[in-house]
């Protein structure tokens, strides 16, 4: 079973407490259709576990396959730059099929970060957190997006809200759903 190889440290993109018992990192790609599809869920498990969970993302852009994820991660970090990192998250990963540098500097204008702001973040600045985060996931076994590692350990469950909550209360020590969790799943 692989382990987090890089703990999640300031550098991190992390939602969540800093102390809530359980961290569930993810390694992924904003252009990879596997990374969109779990998006919805991993939000709506943030959602249902609350202060319980502390939610990181990595880059783990495949470019090679991917062609516009390498500036789409540049984008998301010159937005974390400007304190809107998740915003950028959020709206690359719901808009996942338009990821052109037109695009980018047009989500980047609804996010109220200026064109040359953009622009800037492709000349290079950003490329060594971005690698950092990648060869910390290929350290860690990583070798697909999303992956997922919950207090370390790498998840290959399925990627669905109930099992994956019910990894999570299994790694937090919790032995059934509460009645928050169990109305939520039901929405």
């Amino acid at each position: 079973m692989s382990r987090l190889n890089t703990p999640v440290g300031a550098q991190d993109h992390a939602e969540g407490p800093v102390d809530a018992p359980v961290t569930l990192v993810e390694y992924g790609d904003f252009e990879c259709p596997y990374c969109g599809e779990a998006y919805p869920v991993l939000k709506a498990v943030q959602r249902a576990m609350g202060d319980r969970l502390r939610f990181v993302f990595r880059h783990f852009p495949i470019v090679q396959s991917h062609p516009h994820a390498g500036r789409a991660a540049e984008f998301a970090e010159a937005a974390a730059s400007a304190g809107r990192f998740w915003e950028a998250h959020d709206m690359l990963y719901e808009h996942q099929n338009a990821l052109t540098d037109a695009d980018l500097l047009r989500y980047g204008k609804a996010l109220g970060i200026d064109a040359p702001t953009v622009t800037a973040a492709f000349d290079g600045r950003y490329d060594d957190h971005i690698r950092a985060d990648f060869m910390g996931g290929v350290r860690s076994g990583v070798n697909g997006t999303p992956s997922l590692f919950i207090n370390g350990t790498r998840y290959d469950g399925e990627r669905d809200v109930a099992s994956l909550i019910a990894a999570i209360n299994q790694a937090s020590g919790a032995r059934h759903f509460d009645g928050s969790i169990r109305r939520m799943l039901l929405v």
